[in-house]
């Protein structure tokens, strides 16, 4: 798919070098992307991370959120309005796997010492059901291991 700048359309200021997230220093994505048949049962749907300060450890980066259309889901939102922070990725799926992708983010946590007594991940919800067998709940926890397991800096697919 080409940059909107590849195309000619005009936004304001220079982009890195990467024009990518990822051009922010220490920041990894990752992601599944899940396509098998077709029509009322097709699956177009994934999970993606971000991770602001990548994999190799938890750190707290100052945070915010705000709700573009007040009516997408997203856990953990209590948490950065009381704290001001995000410690740990910020995941994207689709509305039926947000439940499923939350648990994966603590037990993935857990496994590598991020959260020893609890945790409130981020992960939000687009809605994909004019593409995908929405009720399908192909979305699961090792795709959202993958998904975190995989994230690097550099191009972003």
């Amino acid at each position: 798919m080409p940059n909107p700048r590849d195309l000619g359309l005009p936004f304001p200021g220079t982009p890195g070098p990467l024009n990518a997230i990822t051009d922010l220093p220490g920041l990894e994505v990752g992601h599944v992307t899940l396509i098998s048949g077709e029509g009322a049962h097709a699956v177009r749907t994934g999970v993606s991370a971000v991770l602001p300060c990548g994999t190799s450890g938890a750190h707290t980066v100052p945070a915010a959120w705000f709700s573009l259309n007040g009516n997408g889901e997203m856990t953990g939102t209590a948490w950065i309005d009381e704290s001001g922070g995000l410690a740990g990725p910020v995941m994207l799926t689709n509305t039926h796997s947000v439940g499923v992708v939350r648990d994966a983010v603590v037990a993935w946590g857990r496994a590598r010492g991020w959260a020893e007594q609890w945790s409130l991940p981020v992960v939000a919800e687009t809605y994909d059901g004019f593409l995908n067998d929405i009720h399908g709940f192909h979305v699961t926890a090792e795709h959202a291991f993958t998904a975190l397991d995989t994230a690097s800096g550099g191009p972003v697919a």
